[in-house]
């Protein structure tokens, strides 16, 4: 199949963790993939196999702006009339929204990374989603979560799951946090610094538990408000994800989340997690690999508190917990093999004798 991925961003973040990982599987089985990104640092073609064709779509931004929307939309149809796709992939709300304006629809499947950030924080655009939900052949959640909210929201225009998949993060040589002593063990959590993040729930738990070091990368500034000694920022690091490893604890305090791939990628590094019961968070966490708490300092310290006490045998059954878990269904051939079932299927229904030139999957 020919494959055209979309995103609106193209500097890293869930959504493009998932369009690089997919896009790099697809090629190695054996499709022909381009992606389509917009605004950033375009980090996202970085880490793309060098097979795929890159496409910069400056046009294509996050704020609102008449003059990029119809830039995009024309560029869109040319995109797709040079490229010939099979199946159009629209990954993010903005993206989704020019592409099913601008695309067949019988060819499209939308992913919504994370239905909360449009059901809680831009409810206004709500009515767009339930008008455009016909303009695609395919809507997929990331979590049952989503699959359950988008339906309640009269959203249900073949809506189906497909779970997040990460490849484990590369290894570092040396421990990065060898500088941070005198602590009883170290609670990491990597995020940026934003209102849906709840940074501030993370420095209440910091305060009630002083004997742990709490550290947070993923700032992308210096903070400018107080917070404990024990509370180490460390800023916006590369591959961020393999300093997990050498945290004895992971912790994600969010307002709303979709299925946060820092969660997975501790779990495939087997650390336990403790992190807000929010979006899909309750499906990736059982109480053996860790916990999914309301937003309560005193709750999040309790169960922080909990795993840190055990004893080593008791940690290593819960690493190993934490490891099966990914392995079961979050590694990025299980997420690739849901996505081809429902290409496969929107293909048979497009298939026409006189057209067809690629194989199905």
């Amino acid at each position: 199949m020919k494959i055209l991925q979309i995103v609106t961003l193209s500097g890293l973040g869930g959504a493009q963790t998932v369009v690089a990982n997919l896009s790099n599987s697809l090629i190695r089985l054996g499709h022909d993939v381009a992606v389509i990104a917009g605004e950033g640092d375009g980090k996202l073609f970085d880490i793309l196999v060098p097979e795929i064709e890159r496409i910069k779509l400056n046009s294509l931004v996050r704020r609102l702006s008449p003059l990029n929307e119809i830039k995009t939309l024309y560029l869109l149809r040319k995109l797709y009339r040079r490229f010939k796709p099979d199946i159009i992939h629209l990954h993010s709300s903005k993206a989704a929204l020019l592409g099913r304006i601008a695309l067949p629809r019988s060819k499209i499947v939308y992913t919504v990374h994370g239905f909360d950030s449009i059901r809680l924080a831009y409810r206004k655009y709500l009515p767009l989603e339930r008008l455009l939900q016909h303009q695609c052949a395919a809507i997929v959640g990331v979590s049952k979560y989503d699959e359950i909210s988008l339906k309640e929201e009269e959203i249900n225009n073949n809506v189906s799951t497909v779970y997040n998949g990460i490849y484990p993060p590369s290894l570092l040589t040396g421990d990065p946090f060898s500088h941070i002593n005198g602590y009883n063990g170290n609670v990491l959590c990597i995020a940026r610094l934003s209102p849906q993040k709840n940074h501030k729930l993370f420095i209440e738990v910091a305060r009630l538990l002083p004997q742990y070091a709490f550290i947070w990368i993923g700032n992308q500034y210096t903070p400018d408000f107080e917070y404990p000694e024990n509370v180490y920022f460390m800023g916006n690091i590369p591959n961020a994800g393999a300093y997990i490893r050498f945290a004895d604890l992971f912790m994600l305090p969010s307002n709303y989340e979709g299925l946060p791939m820092v969660i997975i990628e501790a779990l495939s590094q087997g650390i336990p997690v403790v992190a807000s019961d929010v979006g899909g968070i309750s499906e990736l966490l059982d109480g053996k690999n860790g916990y999914a708490v309301s937003n309560d300092s005193n709750m999040m310290a309790g169960k922080i508190t909990e795993i840190l006490s055990k004893s080593a045998t008791e940690r290593n059954i819960m690493s190993r917990c934490a490891i099966q878990t990914y392995k079961s269904r979050f590694t990025v051939e299980q997420m690739a093999d849901g996505y081809l079932q429902i290409y496969s299927t929107i293909f048979g229904k497009n298939f026409s004798p006189k057209t067809k030139t690629h194989s199905s999957a």
